[in-house]
């Protein structure tokens, strides 16, 4: 039971990874992106391409599949997302589900509809005993990782000048252009953030999760549970 809880933790640990970057756009700045699961599958194909194809270290993959991710995001934001920012809920849930199907579309075209995997190295799939605890070096490595992106996360939301003109430009966007603020600037890089989470999240759970075209929409529901539950005010309400 006490491996099973363990297992059950890097599990969880990495639903919030993926679902923290949903929690930014849903509460932080307003927006019902139910395409986040296609953040979170390009990032691991990145890094199944990668890993597996091309010989890169799954470590290396792991910035790359957050800057992929995050240049993807910061490509959509300004063309597509910004349009529906002040439109109503529904609108923008019926975008963002149009964006997962052709994504998914996309991806079965390029892929195929086969699952595939990324290629760890042999010392993330060790195991050893502690105290009568089956303990997986890789689910370690995954609780370990989330928790520090947590503290860095949450730190810069509530410690940071970034994070203090992201709350303004939430509040109030006049106001925060009067003083000085850059929205546009602002959100760009908050959506592209949160898109780069969800491309880690994707590259760090595509052993555990399994990575195929039809990732966005199974996995949809259980990204929103967590942002839902927890609340979207902190981070730590989804952890």
């Amino acid at each position: 039971m006490p491996t099973i809880l363990f297992d059950g933790a890097a599990y969880g640990m990495l639903l919030f990874l993926i679902a923290s970057g949903l929690a930014v756009t849903l509460g932080l700045m307003n927006f019902i992106n139910l395409a986040h699961g296609a953040f979170a599958m390009a990032g691991g194909y990145l890094a199944s391409v990668l890993s597996n194809r091309m010989g890169v270290p799954f470590l290396a993959t792991l910035p790359l599949a957050f800057v992929f991710a995050a240049a993807l995001g910061a490509l959509l934001e300004p063309t597509l997302y910004r349009r529906l920012y002040g439109r109503p809920h529904l609108d923008q849930v019926l975008f963002s589900i149009g964006l997962v199907f052709m994504a998914v579309a996309a991806t079965d075209y390029l892929f195929g509809a086969t699952q595939v995997f990324v290629k760890l190295p042999p010392w993330l799939l060790a195991r050893f005993e502690w105290h009568g605890v089956g303990i997986g070096v890789y689910r370690l490595f995954i609780i370990v990782l989330c928790a520090l992106v947590t503290v860095a996360l949450q730190w810069t939301l509530a410690h940071t000048r970034f994070g203090s003109q992201l709350r303004a430009a939430v509040d109030d966007r006049r106001t925060a252009r009067g003083l000085g603020i850059r929205v546009n600037v602002v959100f760009l890089a908050t959506f592209a953030f949160g898109s780069g989470l969800a491309g880690v999240g994707g590259a760090l759970g595509a052993e555990i999760l399994g990575l195929d075209p039809t990732f966005p929409l199974k996995y949809m529901i259980y990204f929103l549970l967590v942002v839902a539950v927890g609340g979207t005010t902190t981070i730590v309400g989804p952890l």
